[in-house]
């Protein structure tokens, strides 16, 4: 049997995407709680976030979610990593409040932040292992976050992978500068 690689690439990817998520599980957390979710998104429903990022760019007008709602669209799957909103009680003031309880409502606590930070960068390291092209996206976390794909979760960014000849994450114009090199 002969198994050429483009014949086995979107399952890998897949699987490497699956790693990154048990990557970001494993990843250590503040005082060690687990509020760390994780999905991976493929098919149509790549379409569905590229579209709700053209919808946040409408409302921000931030030109770089026209240009990463085009990008991800390369994609072969997006891993989406988010953490649920839960005060740590350390009183650490990273938050910009001295007390956990003199924090207001939509606050987010740092220590959360950080643990999705630290999971990000886990999941990240294991996609560098498996050699699979990503880059970390705001924007297509925002999306994730708003169509509420990760149940709860306050902070998301998403993750695009391929595995391509060159990474389509990269080296990027902005949507309406036309490639000099395209013919």
């Amino acid at each position: 049997m002969i198994l050429n690689e483009r014949d086995c690439r979107h399952e890998e990817v897949l699987n490497a995407g699956s790693q990154m998520m048990i990557a970001a599980r494993t990843a250590p957390k503040g005082k060690g709680v687990d509020i760390i979710e994780s999905a991976i998104v493929t098919g149509e429903e790549i379409r569905i976030l590229s579209d709700k990022m053209l919808e946040i760019q409408k409302e921000n007008g931030f030109k770089f979610f026209l240009r990463d709602a085009d990008n991800i669209l390369n994609a072969e799957c997006i891993v989406l990593i988010g953490t649920r909103e839960k005060a740590q009680g350390l009183n650490c003031g990273h938050c910009g409040y001295t007390l956990c309880s003199a924090r207001p409502e939509g606050v987010p606590c740092a220590i959360n932040a950080i643990d999705l930070g630290i999971a990000i960068g886990s999941a990240c390291a294991k996609a560098a292992d498996c050699r699979v092209d990503n880059r970390i996206m705001f924007s297509a976390g925002l999306a994730a976050q708003r169509l509420n794909w990760l149940d709860s979760c306050k902070m998301v960014m998403a993750i695009p992978l391929s595995a391509s000849s060159k990474n389509p994450f990269f080296d990027r114009k902005p949507k309406d500068e036309k490639n000099k090199w395209e013919f």
